[in-house]
């Protein structure tokens, strides 16, 4: 059975980053991505998958698999999928990527995660001066406190991008790029993912996390509620703010 997912107005590269973020994250021993069938400008073809209710012991192999995924590594920190060189997308949102090697995570995510979302919604009246002002201010405060090589992150690791099988979780629709390891698992609290706290112990006991981490779990949070920001508005530009005043 075949999952197509078909769009006419997408824009350039909309299905094909897709579909090489799934290819990238095919890691042996990591979380098994769903791979496409077949691609196309306007659509892309994906395995249909029987889904099943989320259990503390398909939580916990989640976790040991994510942390295989996340330790394959990326060359540098925003490097796009392999056999893609553009930019991609996380949800219908463009998501930059830099086309050389750039110097630190927190560069990284100043100049590729925050200010082209924060200038966004500025733009289109969706935040006020004092909301650029803030989200200025987190860009200049951002540095690498517990520096670590690029991983190879999913990019959009929320509760609704991992799909539960009798076989454990599986991945979809990734925003695949080499990223800070936290930031997938920031975003798994997001919106809340079963059994996360199986999952996150699990995950510390293959690949530890460095000491601190839950403290910068905000930080990694915000480049989501931006693009949702940008997206949506609403409610989202309040609970940006929020989280932005405890790191600016």
């Amino acid at each position: 059975m075949q999952f197509v997912k078909e769009r006419q107005d997408a824009p350039a590269g909309f299905f094909e980053v897709e579909a090489a973020g799934l290819r990238w994250l095919a890691v042996p021993g990591g979380v098994p991505a769903v791979q496409p069938l077949d691609v196309s400008p306007t659509r892309i073809v994906l395995p249909r998958l029987t889904l099943a209710r989320p259990t503390p012991e398909a939580a916990e192999q989640f976790g040991r698999r994510l942390a295989i995924t996340h330790a394959a590594g990326a060359e540098y920190f925003g490097q796009p999928p392999a056999g893609w060189t553009d930019d991609g997308y996380i949800g219908n949102a463009r998501l930059p990527h830099p086309r050389q090697p750039i110097e630190s995570w927190a560069a990284f995510y100043a100049k590729y995660r925050l200010e082209p979302y924060v200038r966004e919604a500025y733009d289109a009246g969706v935040f006020d001066d004092s909301a650029r002002q803030l989200f200025d201010r987190v860009c200049g405060r951002l540095a690498d406190d517990a520096p670590e090589p690029p991983s190879r992150l999913h990019g959009d690791l929320w509760s609704g991008n991992v799909l539960w099988t009798v076989d454990g979780a599986h991945l979809i629709d990734p925003a695949a790029h080499g990223g800070h390891r936290e930031t997938d698992l920031a975003m798994l609290s997001l919106f809340g993912l079963p059994h996360l706290d199986r999952v996150l112990a699990a995950y510390d006991e293959v690949l530890p996390l460095a000491d601190g981490w839950e403290g910068r779990v905000g930080l990694h949070q915000l480049h989501p509620l931006l693009v949702h920001v940008v997206l949506f508005g609403g409610s989202y530009v309040g609970r940006a703010v929020g989280v932005a005043a405890r790191y600016g």
